[in-house]
């Protein structure tokens, strides 16, 4: 175990939001589960819970591993997934299993388990503009030789997406023109790519197969009174357990919305936080996803290289734009989407592929601070302040 935690490196700060939020979601989701105790039996609840255990503790084991590999190699690996991920939202759009009302998901063969592409089209679209972005820095204005290759993954990608899933693809697209924007892509170029962004997304909700759940859920949003109670059920009682749960909240495990909320444990998992926990319990969350932000903004500033920089600032805004979706969506900020809160939210691949997203963040700030020690090492043997302790072992 001492050797476990001797080669665990990347800022404290991260790893503790890492397992707080790992804590907060083991006890979040046995109590959002509590209600299929009673609907379908305590051995369905258990088994649940059981394979969020494993899940969780598969998470946090991905993030370890993730974290001791250089992340050089990480782009490398953004050639090969993408190569994967774009084949593969192809497949989801036409054979995807469907799950509630929307075909996202991938069955994948002997085991059974499903997963959402869309989790892997984001890290692997990141991974790549980093690279594209670092690659490209010496001609990054030539349109041709940088803005059109850069693009055409952005809006292939995105196009894909928005066709099952426009929530998540608006977030990952809000998220390319954040790193288009670091990466010294030109401001003409960005306010093209805001204007054919808008075009697409105009011809995915008129004319895309989904365009009737999108109309229906933004005039549910704009204009609930004049929607039929059905329309309006999920909003209405994530409402009802924001209202209830007052300052300090019911108590955990005292929650009586998760017996009428769809998926209390997943997509409303932050209304039952409030209504157990408090208006209070709601605000430490928020502030740990802004303590990460913050934490990852501050490694973003001390990169040495442009891709570690570029990575960490795409997936840190990735897994913050996501977190603050979900607690807009549960708070009636926003209209009702499926989008889970980072490593808080009950799911297997999606918490895997956010665990590979935190691990990888660790991973460049494991260079960082390997990077600043180099440097201060340096800097004593150029003073002659060396003294004998001070000298690294190597051997």
């Amino acid at each position: 175990m001492q050797a476990l935690l001797n080669k665990t490196k990347g800022d404290r700060w991260i790893w503790l939001i890492i397992i707080l939020l790992s804590l907060i979601s083991v006890m979040a989701v046995y109590s959002a589960t509590g209600t299929l105790a009673y609907k379908k039996g305590e051995a369905v609840e258990k088994l649940l819970l059981t394979k969020h255990l494993i899940f969780v503790l598969l998470g946090i084991g991905m993030i370890y591993i993730a974290h001791l590999l250089d992340y050089r190699y990480y782009a490398g690996i953004s050639k090969i997934l993408m190569i994967i991920t774009i084949p593969l939202l192809f497949y989801t759009l036409v054979f995807g299993a469907n799950v509630n009302d929307a075909s996202r998901w991938v069955k994948i063969p002997v085991i059974g388990l499903t997963f959402q592409t869309s989790d892997l089209a984001k890290l692997a679209l990141i991974t790549f503009l980093a690279r594209m972005l670092t690659k490209k820095q010496e001609n990054i204005k030539n349109v041709k030789e940088s803005f059109i290759p850069i693009m055409g993954s952005v809006c292939v990608v995105f196009v894909l997406i928005a066709l099952a899933n426009l929530s998540t693809a608006l977030m990952l697209f809000g998220v390319s023109i954040l790193l288009l924007i670091i990466g010294r892509i030109s401001i003409k170029q960005i306010s093209i790519v805001c204007v054919g962004g808008a075009i697409l997304l105009l011809f995915v909700v008129f004319l895309g197969p989904r365009r009737a759940t999108y109309a229906s859920r933004i005039k549910s949003f704009m204009h609930p009174e004049q929607q039929h109670s059905d329309k309006t059920f999920q909003a209405d009682q994530a409402k009802i357990a924001l209202a209830t749960g007052g300052v300090f909240g019911k108590g955990p495990g005292n929650s009586t919305q998760r017996n009428f909320l769809p998926h209390p444990y997943s997509d409303f998992i932050f209304a039952i936080i409030i209504e157990e926990w408090g208006t209070l319990g709601g605000i430490v969350i928020m502030m740990l996803y802004l303590v990460l932000l913050y934490r990852c903004i501050k490694i973003v500033t001390r990169a040495p290289k442009a891709f570690g920089a570029l990575l960490a600032a795409g997936l840190s805004f990735s897994l913050t734009i996501q977190a603050f979706a979900n607690m807009a969506v549960a708070v009636g900020l926003g209209p009702v989407t499926g989008v889970p809160l980072p490593l808080v939210s009950m799911g297997g691949t999606s918490m895997i592929f956010t665990s590979v997203a935190f691990g990888i963040i660790l991973s460049v700030s494991r260079d960082v601070e390997e990077n600043l020690a180099g440097k201060e090492t340096s800097e004593k043997i150029k003073n002659n302040k060396v003294i004998v302790g001070d000298i690294p072992a190597f051997g």
